[in-house]
C-alpha cells in the first residue's frame, strides 16, 4: 500500500530517517529550530528620498532639511526588519543602473544578502516630503521596465534557491511586467513545497488567493479597492464577514491593518484585535506597513501559537517606524510593546454572502 503524508516543519531538517510498517511510520532524526530563511521579492525597488520643510508653496524656492536616502521597496523593508529581529532573510528583486547598485550595496552593508536580476534602465527614486504636522507628500515613480527575459531570469533564480522556506512578495509591479508574472513566481514557490506571503495592492490579489497564501496583509483601503469590502476598527461584525470571505477565497491567514486604528489577525478559527494606547508623532508612514508585517512574521512564522506576542511586536514596530524617516532604528519598540492592547474576538463565521451577521463575543 502506498501513501503520502505532508509534514510541515519550521526549521532545517537534519538526518531524518523514515521507517514504514503497515499504516505506521517511525520518524527518527532531528531538525534545527530557528534557522528559518524567509526570502522577500521586491519586483519594483526604489531609493527613498525623505526630506522635511516648513510648508510648501508653489512657484517659490523651498528649502528642505533632514535629507535621508535609503535603499527601499516594500520587500526590502520586510527583510531589513526581519534581519533586525534575528530572522535569516535574503532579498530578490529587479535592479537597474546606479540607483540599483546603490540599493544592492546598501542592503549588503546592512547584513542582508541580495540576489539581484539586473535589468536595463535606472531603478526609481521616490520622494517623500514632510511639510509639517499631518502634511505628507508622497511622490512615487513608476520604475524601470522589465522584459520577458528578465522575468525568466527571476523564475530561474527562484528555482535554484536551495534553502527556500517562505517567499514574501511585496509592493508594486514594474512597467511591462506580464499579467502572469506573480502567478508564475508563486507556482515555483509552491512546487518547492515552500510557503508564500502576499502584501500587494494589485487587483491580481483577488485571483491569487486561490493559490492559498500562508498570509496576506491588506489594509482597509486595499480591501475596499480590490474586494469591495468596507471595514472599520470596532465594527467587528463587518471584520468577521470580511475575514470569512478572504478565507473562503483561499487565504490561510489574514493580517488586516488599519493604520493608527489598529490591526486584526484571523487564522480562520479566531480573530484578534490589537491597538495602541498611546499617541505618536507621525513623520512618515511609508515604511510602517512593511515593518509591521515583518515584525509579525518574526515571531508568528515559527511559533503560530504566539499570535498576541506577534501582534504586540507588529503594532509597536509600526508605531516606532512612523516617527522616523525610513525604518529608523527600532529603538522604542520594546517600550511601545507595553502600550499595545490585544484581545481575542470569537465568532461563528458568517458565510461570505451573509456579511456582518456572525456572533461576536469579546473575550
Amino acid at each position: 500500500m502506498f501513501w503520502a503524508a505532508r509534514i510541515h516543519v519550521v526549521g532545517r531538517l537534519s538526518c531524518l530517517h523514515f521507517l514504514f510498517h503497515g499504516d505506521f511510520a517511525v520518524i527518527h532524526g532531528s531538525f534545527e529550530k530557528g534557522n528559518t530563511l524567509i526570502y522577500t521579492l521586491t519586483p519594483n525597488p526604489a531609493i527613498d528620498y525623505n526630506i522635511s520643510c516648513d510648508g510648501l508653496q508653489p512657484n517659490t524656492v523651498t528649502r528642505t532639511r533632514d535629507a535621508v536616502y535609503t535603499p527601499n521597496g516594500k520587500g526590502l523593508n520586510v527583510s531589513f526588519t526581519l534581519n533586525h529581529y534575528g530572522v535569516d532573510t535574503a532579498i530578490l528583486g529587479f535592479f537597474a543602473g546606479f540607483s540599483g547598485r546603490y540599493i544592492v550595496e546598501g542592503a549588503r552593508e546592512l547584513g542582508v544578502d541580495v540576489h539581484p536580476v539586473w535589468t536595463e534602465g535606472i531603478t526609481r527614486v521616490n520622494v517623500f516630503l514632510n511639510a509639517g504636522p499631518d502634511t505628507e507628500y508622497n511622490m512615487v515613480n513608476s520604475g524601470a521596465a522589465i522584459t520577458d527575459a528578465d522575468e525568466r531570469a527571476m523564475f530561474e533564480l527562484i528555482d535554484g534557491l536551495k534553502d527556500l522556506d517562505c517567499l514574501a512578495i511585496s509592493g508594486s509591479l514594474p512597467p511591462n511586467a506580464s499579467e502572469g508574472f506573480l502567478r508564475g513566481a508563486i507556482e515555483r514557490v509552491r512546487a518547492r513545497g515552500a510557503q508564500f506571503v502576499l502584501d500587494i495592492s494589485s487587483p491580481q490579489l483577488a485571483d491569487l488567493l486561490e493559490l492559498e497564501p500562508l498570509l496576506i496583509k491588506p489594509n482597509d483601503d486595499e480591501l475596499r479597492d480590490i474586494f469591495g469590502i468596507d471595514v472599520h476598527a470596532g465594527d467587528e461584525e463587518s471584520v468577521a464577514a470580511a475575514m470569512a470571505e478572504l478565507h473562503a477565497r483561499g487565504a490561510q491567514n489574514v493580517l488586516l491593518t488599519l493604520g493608527g486604528s489598529g490591526a486584526y489577525f484571523s487564522n480562520g478559527e479566531h480573530i484578534w484585535f490589537a491597538s495602541r494606547t498611546f499617541e505618536v508623532e507621525v513623520r512618515s508612514t511609508v515604511c510602517a506597513g512593511d515593518s509591521s508585517l515583518a515584525a509579525f512574521l518574526s515571531i508568528w512564522f515559527s511559533e503560530r501559537d504566539r499570535v498576541e506576542d506577534a501582534l504586540r511586536r507588529s503594532m509597536a514596530t509600526g508605531a516606532n517606524v512612523v516617527e522616523c524617516a525610513g525604518l529608523g532604528d527600532f529603538a522604542h519598540v520594546e517600550e511601545y510593546e507595553k502600550g499595545i492592547e490585544v484581545r481575542l474576538v470569537k465568532w461563528g463565521f458568517p458565510s461570505p454572502d451573509d456579511r456582518g451577521f456572525g456572533e461576536i463575543h469579546g473575550v
